[in-house]
């Protein structure tokens, strides 16, 4: 178990390479696949050891096959868009080898996610003797984890958890989106939800927002959105009561996207330009800055944690489990901004673990069902460490007063 796949050479991909290339002690073999050669040629070169290339259409099912079962790898790292989820599964499945994504399959029609698509795939990879691990990039992922850690080393019980992301940086551009544009205006842009008494709530979008305090940041306006990992992680810690997940935008992002709706840039429906069908949010993501090029320059930091409530032996309990990023520190490291950064480096914990096989088994998992310490121990050591603070009276108390 040596050998690695990377598919997708954009800004969290060219991450993965990097890293990967950085521990030949586990990754003997690398190989990094994308529809554009040259943006592998790039990677190639920013490597600090030699890696293959190739080159690859993901949504070609036969020609992804064709190339897994040329490369011969344990385990292929699914860095493409989340669009070609499904056909990577297809592709492993037909070559008999194993998976690994860092989020959920959407379809290219309609701006929604969730991971009844690629659960369904659960009796296929047993069958099949593979080992299927879903959403190993930092929220889902990281933020998985530390909900597992929480539960298996933190709390007898778990009530309530909020998970919080803020980007406290700035790269300088009128307007920019961290990960892949439509990606991101896609997420952002539908109808929130959030779990609690065993029910989905669903909400306008961006219509509740509080203020979250974040460790080395401080308080920032954060918006409730819907995010994956609350789907699989209602299934997977016991008794829990509600999840909720926040993000932090500025106002002129807010600003920005207000606009973007009302002239219908982040539509889906194809118009017609010049006679031409164009679809407007494809558009409006080829002219926003790619998130590769945001690095250089990018100042400030991210602050991501969960805050969990819940009793140990028979007493309330608040903790925050959190990790600090530093955009100036990535980019000195592997010439990414640390959104980039925190999506890239967690997979490849995630490969490590199967490599070693502490997370191993026949199916498809989502990476809370695994063990924890391991894996936070393992991701620490490739720069993202986790800080654990008691939350005490006082603390977060505009979090905790928001009525939902």
């Amino acid at each position: 178990m040596d050998n690695v796949l990377i598919i997708g050479a954009g800004a969290a991909g060219s991450v993965v390479a990097k890293k990967c290339a950085m521990d030949r002690k586990t990754f003997k073999h690398i190989t990094l696949a994308s529809r554009r050669i040259a943006s592998c040629e790039k990677v190639a070169k920013e490597c600090v050891t030699p890696i293959e290339i190739a080159q690859v259409d993901a949504d070609d099912v036969a020609a992804t096959a064709a190339l897994i079962r040329k490369v011969k790898p344990d385990l292929v790292i699914n860095m493409a868009l989340p669009y070609q989820d499904l056909p990577i599964m297809d592709a492993c499945l037909e070559a008999g080898v194993n998976y690994l994504d860092t989020a959920n399959y959407e379809p290219r029609e309609v701006a929604k996610f969730e991971y009844s698509w690629q659960w369904a795939y659960q009796e296929r990879f047993k069958k099949a003797g593979l080992t299927a691990i879903l959403g190993c990039g930092f929220d889902p992922g990281v933020s998985n984890v530390w909900c597992a850690y929480a539960q298996e080393y933190l709390f007898d019980e778990i009530d309530y958890i909020d998970i919080v992301d803020c980007n406290a940086g700035d790269h300088g551009k009128t307007f920019a989106t961290n990960f892949n544009p439509e990606i991101n205006l896609r997420e952002v842009t539908q109808d929130g939800k959030y779990w609690k008494d065993g029910e989905w709530i669903e909400i306008h979008a961006l219509s509740i927002k509080t203020m979250v305090d974040y460790p080395e940041v401080g308080p920032r306006k954060s918006y409730l959105i819907y995010h994956e990992e609350e789907e699989s992680l209602v299934k997977n810690i016991k008794g829990l009561k509600q999840i909720r997940f926040w993000m932090t935008f500025g106002d002129a992002y807010i600003k920005h996207l207000e606009v973007f709706k009302s002239i219908g840039l982040i539509s889906l429906e194809p118009i017609k330009h010049k006679g031409i069908d164009i679809i407007p949010m494809e558009f409006l993501r080829d002219l926003l800055p790619p998130p590769s090029s945001l690095a250089e320059g990018y100042t400030g930091k991210t602050s991501i944690g969960v805050i969990v409530r819940g009793r140990k032996d028979g007493k309330p309990l608040a903790k925050m489990l959190y990790n600090v990023c530093d955009h100036a520190e990535t980019n000195k490291e592997v010439g990414a901004q640390a959104v980039s950064y925190t999506t890239g480096v967690p997979p490849v914990t995630g490969a490590a673990m199967f490599f070693r096989g502490i997370w191993k088994g026949p199916g498809v998992f989502n990476v809370e069902q695994f063990p924890s310490k391991p894996f936070l121990d393992d991701v620490a050591e490739r720069g993202l460490p986790t800080t654990i603070i008691d939350i005490g009276p006082g603390d977060q108390d505009e979090l905790f007063e928001v009525l939902t």
